[in-house]
């Protein structure tokens, strides 16, 4: 089945590299000093800033600690580059979809379709409820979309917004949004990693996610017991003044129900299997046409201009496309809402995403991934160790090679054999490819996820990661399953 998940596109080279030569410690050297000089970054010099570009100049140097590794075990340069370059390439996808979101967020900005759905979900979402109501909004159109990222995109940015007026936590509402959005997206049979994950243990598709159900829907009903629960001790300090901003919110826009055509087509044209870079296109320029419709003075601000004539309305949309846009309300926490960075918004999100792919390029050509799963493989003599040691390699792996896809295909193509002779059927591979590699993505600040997340929300990982509750807690789901032999499917003989 083809997916229709907004991500980077799977590698069309998923080939695992050897290296005899290279053992374990020489395999971790560029891991420990990465993490290293990650964790001294952030937590002792830039803070929140790490991302502005020193992380992703740490990400080059730990590449060019593992190209040293590299050279001293006779991989050539050429190799590395090589592999670097296949690497690059397989995010193209995810480089030009950032690009997209960015001009997205600025035409449905400027249109009025953002501000409108802020508008209406203050007075239908209260902090009582939002934040497991956010939840299961993101999970409804994850699975119905295929797509983490889509959904993050065009109704996760409305609810960071709602959120942030309601004075709810924005981390707590990111953790919200991607939750729902990553169980949607698990559950999906038009998500490329619910594909992914049983071609790589050599499962069937259906089979799969009602395997992995068993593992997954108490996971969500845990996640949203605990925002339930938060939302009923929260202490929010914009309720008082919801009648506030909805009264500014309707002055500086011409807000109208009509405006949601915009993201119901952009969501009907992903349903219908439209590639995503086109539906965001479309979604785009959409969004552009309803800005000039409904919202011409702010267009008109915008390009400079005294009046609605093609050229300003020209330069008003393209302006927001592409660069800082704002939209000034009588309210000071709105005007800090309604902004937006356009594609050039996108761009250090882009950086840390090329910087990552450098480090898992070198990581993969010198034979370091492939030497750290076998070594987890060679602990696995149980059959919990067995599940223990590919949550570790999944784990691992969005650490090191920080991409989603390699957290799948590497460990897939490791443990298959392993679970085969201990009489395991693929299901068990393929829902712990996905409990401990799909959902971690999201968690790792320079993973390809990571980043897009963090950059589409606009809201660092650490701020989101403890609320980001499904996608922690899926991993220790599913060892405490294997722990217990809850519902350890075996290979029936034929």
């Amino acid at each position: 089945m083809q997916s229709k998940d907004i991500k980077p596109h799977q590698p069309q080279d998923d080939t695992i590299i050897e290296n005899k030569a290279l053992n374990i410690w020489e395999a971790l050297i560029p891991v420990f000093v990465l993490v290293g000089m990650l964790f001294y970054n952030v937590f002792f010099v830039f803070g929140d800033d790490a991302l502005s570009g020193s992380n992703q100049f740490i990400l080059i140097l730990g590449a060019a600690v593992a190209a040293v590794v590299g050279f001293y075990n006779n991989v050539s340069y050429k190799q590395m580059l090589d592999e670097v370059a296949e690497n690059v390439k397989s995010t193209s996808g995810a480089i030009l979809i950032l690009l997209m979101v960015g001009a997205l967020a600025g035409t449905w900005l400027i249109s009025g379709i953002i501000p409108s759905m802020i508008y209406y979900g203050l007075q239908l979402l209260n902090p009582t409820i939002f934040l497991a109501a956010s939840v299961v909004i993101c999970a409804i159109i994850s699975i119905a979309t295929g797509s983490s990222w889509t959904t993050s995109a065009t109704v996760g940015i409305a609810l960071i917004g709602i959120g942030e007026t309601l004075g709810i936590s924005l981390g707590m509402t990111a953790g919200a949004v991607l939750s729902g959005a990553y169980f949607g997206d698990k559950m999906s049979p038009l998500s490329d990693t619910t594909n992914l994950a049983p071609a790589m243990a050599g499962g069937e598709l259906f089979s799969h996610i009602k395997y992995m159900s068993l593992t997954t829907v108490p996971t969500i009903v845990v996640t949203l017991v605990v925002f339930i629960i938060i939302g009923l001790n929260i202490d929010t300090t914009g309720i008082p003044n919801i009648s506030g901003k909805l009264i500014a919110i309707d002055n500086a826009f011409n807000i109208s129900p009509w405006l949601f055509l915009v993201p119901m087509a952009v969501i009907f044209m992903i349903i219908k299997k439209t590639p995503p870079l086109i539906a965001l296109l479309i979604g785009t320029l959409l969004g552009g046409i309803a800005a000039i419709i409904a919202q011409p003075n702010i267009v008109i601000n915008i390009s400079g201009a005294d009046n609605l004539t093609f050229q300003s309305a020209y330069k008003g949309v393209m302006k927001a496309i592409t660069v800082d846009s704002a939209v000034e309300t009588s309210s000071k926490e709105l005007n800090d809402l309604f902004s937006s960075g356009g594609m050039s918004g996108m761009l250090g999100t882009i950086w840390l995403i090329i910087c990552a792919m450098v480090f898992g390029g070198v990581m993969d050509a010198i034979g370091a991934l492939s030497r750290i799963s076998q070594a987890l493989l060679s602990l696995a003599s149980t059959t919990f160790g067995l599940f223990a040691s590919t949550v570790a390699s999944c784990l691992a792996l969005n650490v090191t090679a920080s991409d989603q896809y390699l957290a799948l295909v590497v460990p897939g193509k490791m443990f298959k054999k392993a679970f085969e002779d201990k009489g395991l059927a693929p299901e068990n591979l393929s829902r712990t490819l996905e409990d401990s590699g799909t959902v971690t993505s999201v968690l790792i600040p320079w993973n390809t996820c990571g980043a897009y997340q963090s950059g589409v929300l606009g809201v660092p990982v650490a701020d989101y990661f403890f609320f980001a509750i499904f996608n922690w807690l899926s991993p220790f789901t599913t060892l405490l399953f294997a722990a217990f032999r809850i519902k350890i499917k075996q290979i029936v003989s034929k």
